[in-house]
């Protein structure tokens, strides 16, 4: 039997330091949240920025706002203010297009820095948008292979093929959290890059780039961040890196001298050759908003948050439900894992969707995985209390069973 009961969940809710930011979103009534690792909640001051951006600064600033209001300098800005949540370097983080975009740029400007290496190395079952653009970067670089190797054989993989090695922190189905610092340290041991994804991490658990000695990561917005659906993401290149990678999407806001609309191409010498386009300065606005929220939060007790979290959501499936065949794909071990727990089940898609209709919203990851997310800033111990209920209490009552709930939606 677990120790853990309703007047110790309240308590814990109660001596929540952190139990405040709740206040900072606007959530729905009656409705269990545990989706923020896929779509963070929306910021209350977000409204009011857009506004001010779309009717104030767009609406009558016009063009004038790229001075008057520094749109120009915003993935820096924005990017400095993610430094500190990844253990960076302000100088080191720009925000900029899409995780996959920026998963290309850093493998083909990593390969291009490795001359007679050809292999970027990742892991099967790693979230397919990095392996497709592996394999759009292996297409790129004539003459480049995409190999994979599970998580306890990567190590052994690098060798002296391996251009870099791109790995994300936290699984994105599973949650298993790499050793960061380790398999760093294996990769330059072996004269390769490497390249985290922290989309499943930043905002969540403690990441420390530079501590590690990483060489690239990207990240994104839209998660634990609460950027918004879409938001854009970051990256981050070491500061040893800024001379010697370039992008290979020479857009002009990565020139050196954008404004001097020359015919030839010089990159930014810094953090900055790595932009492309125009910034979409809508987005970044709601962006900036999600992320200024964390300057207001003890970082350490997020992380321990957190870990509370997942502790609490394990320790009462493992008595509540563990009758109805659900199988934790998530480490025990708060060390090895990220801000979600995931169960295996053959009815995992029925059983999610019967939880949306009671107001539990998490989500289905094919083939058979249960994932529910927690966002340290907004989910209280109670929400975890009343998912479990909700969970206990469908699978008894079968009511996941029911023909609606097997219905596919085009998003799972």
């Amino acid at each position: 039997m677990s120790d853990i009961n309703l007047s110790d969940i309240r308590a814990r809710d109660a001596a929540d330091p952190l139990a405040p930011m709740r206040e900072r979103f606007l959530l729905p009534r009656n409705t269990i949240y545990l989706d923020g690792n896929s779509l963070g909640a929306l910021p209350a001051t977000t409204p009011a920025r857009l506004n001010d951006v779309v009717t104030e600064q767009w609406g009558q600033g016009l063009i004038g706002s790229w001075n008057t209001h520094d749109w120009a300098s915003a993935s820096r800005r924005v990017g400095a203010r993610i430094a500190p949540l990844i253990g960076a370097r302000p100088d080191c983080v720009v925000v900029a297009d899409s995780t996959s975009v920026n998963i290309y740029k850093l493998l083909v400007a990593a390969l291009k820095a490795r001359p007679g290496r050809h292999v970027i190395l990742s892991e099967p079952g790693n979230f397919p948008t990095d392996l497709y653009m592996a394999d759009g970067a292996a297409w790129t670089v004539e003459g480049t292979e995409v190999r994979t190797a599970t998580p306890d054989r990567i190590v052994d993989a690098i060798d002296k093929d391996v251009a870099v090695v791109l790995l994300t922190h936290v699984h994105y189905k599973t949650g298993y959290k790499h050793d960061m610092a380790a398999i760093t340290r294996a990769a330059h041991a072996k004269g390769a890059l490497i390249l985290w994804d922290l989309s499943h991490s930043v905002g969540a658990v403690e990441v420390d780039l530079a501590g590690c000695d990483v060489d690239l990561a990207i990240g994104c917005g839209y998660k634990y961040l609460n950027g918004g659906p879409g938001a854009p993401a970051f990256l981050y290149v070491a500061a040893r890196h800024h001379a010697a990678l370039r992008s290979p999407l020479s857009g002009w806001f990565g020139h050196a001298a954008p404004f001097d609309f020359g015919d030839d191409y010089r990159p930014a010498p810094d953090i900055g050759r790595f932009l492309c386009g125009t910034p979409p300065i809508l987005s970044l606005a709601a962006l900036e908003e999600g992320v200024s929220i964390f300057a207001e939060v003890d970082m350490d007790r997020l992380w321990a948050k957190s870990r509370a979290l997942c502790d609490t959501m394990i320790a009462l499936m493992d008595e509540r439900c563990a009758r109805f065949g659900f199988e934790l794909m998530t480490p025990r071990d708060p060390a090895r894992r990220g801000s979600h727990v995931s169960y295996r089940h053959p009815d995992a898609y029925p059983i999610c969707q019967a939880l949306i209709a009671h107001g539990v919203i998490g989500d289905f990851r094919a083939p058979d995985a249960l994932r529910l997310g927690f966002t340290p800033l907004y989910t209280r111990f109670k929400d975890v209390w009343m998912a479990v209920e909700t969970i206990a209490r469908i699978m008894a009552d079968e009511e996941w069973r029911r023909p609606e709930h097997s219905v596919r939606r085009a998003v799972t």
